[in-house]
């Protein structure tokens, strides 16, 4: 469905909050609730007067008209996308208490910078920096974290650091990167995959055309999770999204997403090989902030040690209430990055990286005591691969949120 097509659709009430650009996802249900997610207050109810499922109806049979179709009780879903929204319809056959309508907005621009991730505390500048070096020393990134906590918007601003002369692919089922339309003048190609083209018969054009960088929406099935490992295996360089409770979990979800019975250690030792960093995003409502608050709070480093074994390495973690925790990167990031002739030593010392992190600390916790900034031991992965494996596969493939497709 092409914006033209969208122009010719009256959004009515919905309107205002379409153009209020602190609105992430507007949510429609049991006959009247109107739910937002906005950037600065996290998810709330709101009233409209008039809102109601007769609109809603008319909202839906104008976009079948439009795009061809019908929506009734014998095709009850009605999925409706163009560059900056998506909306997905649930007809009152299923959906028993109403018709339900989900709009998501996404739009063709970068959200975030420099300036507002450090004001707003996402994570100590050092991080910040070490990651922007990261990529342009094209290590391979996944970001992790729940549904609405800002896994895309990060990916977005991540690639908007990658070399201008370096190709860029994005493959996604949903649009949402819009890099295309971000950065018309580099050579970017969005691929879409659909019911005519998979993941995989997408990636073998992908990887003829030749690209630097693919960037892959979200990894949540195992076509991805092969799409991924073929990726990096190749020697193409990713970023990308997934569902997990910590960057440390990230392989293992990943595994968790296969269907296949490919062995565990030979699966884990490609991830960990291939894939560089793990970052994990955190939204939650903060009395502290008095908004809706977003941040990175792990990044760690994956890498496979002389012995064949993988290995994870905590780079920064923040608990809750607590100063952030942060670790000098490893000989092996340092090798890697300076085999692409990239060098992090004059950003990441001990001494500055200390300071520079009470600096920040002191300025947002209310404490009589001096935050204590301290280095933890990366956790050992022989003795948490038993107790993570298990808690894997006791959990059912749905066990983590999908984003709203």
């Amino acid at each position: 469905m092409n914006d033209s097509i969208f122009d010719k659709l009256d959004f009515g009430l919905f309107k205002p909050l379409i153009d209020n650009d602190d609105i992430t996802d507007i949510s429609y249900c049991n006959h009247g609730q109107i739910w937002i997610r906005s950037l600065t207050e996290g998810s709330k109810r709101v009233e409209i007067e008039g809102l109601n499922d007769a609109f809603v109806e008319k909202l839906a049979f104008q976009c079948s008209n439009v795009m061809g179709t019908t929506f009734n009780n014998a095709k009850p879903f009605l999925d409706a996308e163009s560059t900056e929204l998506r909306l997905n319809f649930v007809h009152e056959s299923i959906a028993t208490n109403g018709i339900a309508v989900v709009i998501r907005k996404t739009p063709a621009k970068i959200r975030l910078n420099r300036e507002k991730l450090l004001s707003e505390d996402y994570f100590t500048a050092n991080i910040h920096d070490i990651l922007m070096k990261c990529v342009e020393g094209h290590c391979n990134i996944m970001v992790s974290g729940e549904t609405g906590s800002g896994k895309t918007e990060f990916v977005k601003y991540l690639a908007s650091h990658t070399k201008e002369n370096e190709k860029i692919i994005t493959i996604e089922d949903t649009l949402e990167l819009h890099l295309d339309k971000i950065f018309p003048h580099r050579d970017i190609v969005a691929m879409k995959t659909n019911n005519v083209a998979s993941y995989s018969e997408v990636l073998v054009t992908c990887m003829r055309q030749n690209p630097k960088w693919i960037l892959l929406s979200e990894v949540r099935s195992a076509e991805a999770v092969t799409a991924v490992r073929n990726s990096i295996s190749s020697g193409h360089n990713i970023l990308s999204t997934i569902h997990a409770d910590k960057a440390s979990a990230i392989p293992y979800r990943m595994y968790s997403l296969l269907e296949s019975d490919i062995d565990v250690d030979q699966f884990l030792n490609t991830i960990y090989r291939y894939i560089q960093l793990g970052v994990h995003i955190k939204a939650y409502y903060s009395k502290e902030y008095g908004k809706f608050h977003r941040e990175v709070d792990e990044v760690v480093e994956f890498y496979v040690d002389e012995d064949n074994k993988p290995q994870t390495h905590v780079l920064y973690q923040k608990t809750f209430g607590k100063a952030p925790v942060q670790n000098m990167p490893s000989e092996h990031l340092k090798e890697y990055l300076e085999n692409q002739n990239i060098f992090i030593d004059n950003l990441f010392t001990k001494g500055d990286s200390m300071n520079n992190i009470n600096n920040e600390v002191s300025s947002v916790i209310n404490s009589n005591e001096q935050p204590q900034i301290g280095v933890v031991e990366s956790p050992n992965f022989a003795s948490t691969q038993q107790s993570v494996s298990n808690s894997v596969n006791s959990l059912p493939k749905d066990s983590f949120p999908t984003e709203i497709v």
